[in-house]
């Protein structure tokens, strides 16, 4: 029987903090065959990368956002692929918008990079805080964790 690789990789809550507004989450939805369902920015950290460097790749790649900066490490978890079932490690990050940087409240992007995703189109946004509904792939895990 053939052993599984362990996946390292990246997840991103990127928050957008306004006067006078709750804080928000970007999310995206997509209509691929990826896992379904509404995803924040994650995936893999490539040979070399930091991944502080690759969190900001993905968030870049999804999302087309690079008016980022990473804030803190929020978690860590160990759980299987839930379709093809490999083994993941993943780092989740707590992100900020700059303060000065605008961006609108939903888009779409067609996202690069090498990976699975490459050419398919997700659709952005930004949700308030706390969410009204589940992520996909239990990524909401450690929302409660965010510094509001």
């Amino acid at each position: 029987m053939q052993e599984l690789t362990l996946r390292v990789r990246v997840a991103a809550y990127v928050l957008r903090r306004r006067a006078g507004r709750p804080v928000e989450l970007l999310v995206f939805d997509h209509d691929a065959d990826l896992p379904p369902g509404t995803h924040v920015p994650a995936g893999g950290v490539a040979p070399g990368e930091s991944l502080e460097e690759a969190v900001l790749r993905e968030v870049a790649e999804e999302c087309g956002l690079a008016c980022v900066r990473v804030v803190r490490s929020v978690a860590e978890e160990r759980t299987p692929h839930p379709i093809r079932h490999f083994p993941r490690h993943t780092t989740f990050f707590e992100l900020a918008v700059a303060a000065d940087a605008d961006v609108p409240d939903a888009w779409d992007h067609r996202v690069t990079g090498a990976g699975r995703d490459n050419g398919m189109t997700f659709h952005c946004r930004f949700e308030p805080l706390p969410l009204a509904f589940s992520l996909a792939d239990g990524q909401d895990a450690w929302l409660d964790r965010l510094e509001g």
